[in-house]
């Protein structure tokens, strides 16, 4: 009988012969998880990572972008790409190439992610409206790779279809190596706040690993989410954004030791700098700007005189510019 995961000691967790030491996942986070984005979480203590989500069946077209997303770089193991589609015969075939074509540790399936473009797609929570459907596919997943599978679920459609523990039971029985729970429903999309409840419910549900995942913002929430629901490992998404400390504090508090200083202003501004330089490393100037932006605007949230930079950042059309713009801004704090 082949067991596929085992604790040992306080934070180890093999997985289908893959230990994962500690309690931290980065989510899978559209448009922001790249290879830049993981190494610095990884840098502060993220213990695994997950790719943003790729469409099953662009990788099936060969799609030269779609296939970029796929990239892993040495420092970022253990981590899962994550797929998603509605089809079985897609979602197979394209975890098969993941299998073979990638150094991914984990291929994680999509069926929580609540946007209209998946939901008409077939893929993410609209999968969860068919529950033999969801068994099916993983089973069929799982026969046909080496890699463990994963799958992260949200809690239903909306309110009234609740059955995150039912699609829970059904991934386990399928072969799911672990499980990660959002604690909303579609409908919800990321509004009001998570219901642990959910999450408990699909803790008790199965035998197999169980991630966390909703709006872990603080330590706090982080050790709520464990001490309400019991779950194995906590995932931490938006909260991230700008905010890499998070990781580390979580790291510290996991291991016992206690919480360093909050960043300073001015070492939020350099971390900027640090990300950019990061994303200009593996991406085109322009597309690393653009991506830049958003974070630029979560690494000085709430910093003095923040305001006018947030303004003249969608002007900058260089890495020059950009960087200049940060130093001024630090020159003024």
């Amino acid at each position: 009988m082949l067991i596929t995961w085992i604790w040992i000691g306080r934070f180890a967790v093999i997985i289908k012969n893959w230990e994962i030491n500690g309690k931290i996942a980065l989510a899978p986070l559209a448009g922001y998880t790249n290879p830049a984005y993981r190494m610095l979480m990884k840098e502060f203590g993220a213990d695994l990572v997950f790719s943003e989500m790729i469409s099953a069946k662009g990788l099936l077209y060969d799609n030269e972008k779609t296939w970029e997303l796929t990239e892993v770089e040495p420092e970022e193991h253990p981590i899962a790409i994550q797929i998603f589609g509605g089809d079985i015969d897609s979602m197979v075939k394209a975890a098969m190439m993941i299998d073979q074509k990638t150094s991914a540790d984990i291929i994680d399936l999509n069926m929580g992610c609540p946007v209209r473009k998946v939901l008409k797609a077939e893929g993410g929570c609209q999968l969860l409206t068919d529950v033999n459907k969801i068994e099916a596919m993983v089973r069929e997943i799982v026969k046909n790779v080496q890699k463990p599978v994963s799958v992260k679920i949200r809690a239903g459609i909306n309110h009234k279809a609740i059955n995150c523990a039912e699609v829970a039971k059904a991934a386990e029985r399928a072969g799911a190596s672990f499980l990660t729970i959002h604690g909303r429903t579609q409908s919800d999309m990321y509004s009001g706040k998570v219901n642990l409840d959910y999450i408990k419910a699909v803790k008790k549900a199965v035998t197999i690993p169980v991630i966390g995942n909703g709006d872990i913002r603080s330590v706090a929430d982080a050790q709520r989410m464990i001490d309400q629901t019991g779950v194995d490992m906590i995932m931490v998404g938006r909260g991230s954004f700008g905010n890499p400390w998070l990781i580390r504090d979580l790291k510290d508090h996991f291991e016992g030791r206690p919480l360093q200083p909050a960043p300073t202003s001015e070492a939020k501004i350099r971390m900027c700098q640090k990300h950019l330089m990061m994303l200009l490393a593996i991406k085109p100037e322009k597309i690393a700007l653009l991506e830049m932006r958003s974070l630029a605007a979560w690494y000085v949230k709430g910093i003095e005189h923040s305001k006018d930079f947030r303004q003249k950042l969608n002007l900058v059309s260089r890495k020059e510019e950009l960087l200049s713009l940060l130093d001024e801004l630090i020159a003024k704090i």
